[in-house]
């Protein structure tokens, strides 16, 4: 396979086709049975960090729906004035998910079809920043592809790069790093496709 594109230019692309994909997104909930579920396993008024947040529909917006407070982390920054101008009573950050660093923890953690854009070793990286983020008990929850490998797949006629880990290394880097698995369905039929992780960060 060609060199995968570098993460400048996945967030150049969403940056290009904001209102495109917001448009797509925002009509298209086929993974709400499990973004009710994690919203709803939480805590009334939960703080939560999405990482890779786009546009916030309707992932965020069904957090903020039930009363749970959104720190939403995004690299675009046209994605991001559509969530403020959406929500602004919530925090919208514009970051490179693999740096950030908070210096707070939150009791949910959704890296929900932004993580998989990451190569494989930046993805490896990303379990310790979700540790340092996850209060006692928090739940994390993120979507991946089915076994180790890179996709090239395309949006408005450009390359959108995709990569996933081998399922069992997902499962020893979720145990390193302090989270328990709640539940793991590959290829969920009733969600699109897509492979979910729901995993509990143990107390200390």
């Amino acid at each position: 396979m060609p060199h995968p594109p570098s993460a400048r230019h996945i967030i150049a692309l969403y940056d290009r086709h904001a209102r495109h994909w917001d448009r797509l997104r925002s009509n298209l909930f086929n993974d709400r049975k499990w973004i009710e579920r994690f919203a709803s396993s939480l805590p009334p008024s939960a703080s939560v960090l999405d990482l890779g947040c786009g546009a916030g529909q309707p992932v965020a917006g069904a957090m903020i729906e039930v009363g749970h407070t959104v720190t939403g982390v995004d690299s675009s920054a046209r994605m991001l004035a559509m969530c403020r101008e959406r929500f602004a009573g919530h925090t919208w950050i514009q970051a490179d998910m693999r740096t950030l660093d908070l210096n707070r923890r939150f009791a949910g953690i959704l890296a929900w079809n932004s993580f998989f854009h990451l190569h494989h070793d930046d993805q490896r990286g990303m379990f310790p920043l979700f540790q340092r983020h996850a209060a006692p008990g928090a739940l994390l929850m993120f979507t991946s592809g089915t076994g180790l490998g890179e996709a090239l797949g395309e949006f408005q006629g450009e390359t959108l790069y995709q990569a996933s880990l081998d399922p069992q290394e997902y499962a020893n880097l979720l145990q390193e790093h302090g989270f328990e698995v709640l539940d793991h369905v590959v290829e969920d039929p009733q969600s699109g496709g897509l492979t979910v992780w729901l995993c509990r960060a143990l107390p200390c």
